[in-house]
């Protein structure tokens, strides 16, 4: 179990220092350059699939790979993981992403006192107030964003693990997934689909970012149990569909 929590920490703190880093310090280059979103939005959504992907091959078959709290609990929900072990895989997480969000502030303390003012600041989540092209999203809107990517990224977890699909290509599936969700829900939420990526940089940043961490925690669980159970209710091959296949 210690070697699984370790991957899980190390993991988690890859995925937010690569995906989180690369929008905090893409930011800069791009407020530079006068804007350039539409490079920030690919290069940012990249990072995120593949810090994924590159810690699916490196300790996924250590722990699993969940690196995320609705993973964990969506594979719960969908009878591939042990309820015993929930807590401690998510504390796991939760401390790797903090790890990592610390080492970005001291990074980015390097160059000056960092503005955490305004929304979106830090790679923080976000709903109801403007940031790309001067449009807002709802609460309501940013909740269902939320709930349904992360329902997908479980049923794409679920389908490319499966024992009849090609497990030697299930990384890159699920780290090619989660950068799609990236270029969709970056402009409504800056994207989370992972509690402990958004408590990670909250914690750092307060305010609004802090308020609104209920939102980044309840869609993407809710969101995954029930794809989790899509999977294994409505789509996962059983013994008997073996046979007759």
């Amino acid at each position: 179990m210690i070697k699984k929590l370790f991957a899980e920490f190390f993991g988690t703190f890859w995925l937010v220092f690569g995906g989180c880093g690369s929008a905090i310090f893409a930011s800069q280059i791009a407020a530079a350059s006068n804007g350039q979103l539409g490079i920030l939005l690919l290069g940012v959504s990249l990072a995120f699939g593949l810090t994924v992907l590159t810690m699916a091959y490196a300790v996924g078959h250590i722990s699993g790979g969940h690196f995320n709290p609705a993973v964990s609990v969506g594979l719960l929900a969908g009878g591939r993981f042990s309820a015993k072990d929930l807590v401690p895989y998510v504390v796991a997480q939760c401390l790797g992403a903090i790890g990592a969000a610390g080492a970005l502030f001291t990074i980015l303390s390097g160059s000056g006192t960092p503005d955490f003012s305004g929304p979106g600041a830090f790679a923080t989540n976000f709903y109801g107030e403007a940031v790309y092209f001067g449009k807002s999203y709802s609460m309501s809107a940013a909740f269902l964003t939320e709930f349904l990517l992360t329902a997908f990224f479980l049923i794409i977890i679920l389908g490319a693990t499966d024992k009849f699909a090609n497990g030697k290509f299930a990384g890159i599936a699920i780290g090619l997934g989660l950068t799609l969700i990236h270029l969709i829900s970056i402009p409504i939420t800056n994207t989370s689909v992972n509690p402990a990526r958004s408590l990670s940089q909250a914690v750092f940043v307060g305010g609004n970012a802090m308020s609104q961490l209920w939102l980044f925690w309840a869609a993407p669980i809710l969101g995954g149990i029930t794809g989790g159970l899509i999977y294994r209710f409505l789509l996962q091959r059983n013994g008997m569909e073996e046979l007759d296949s």
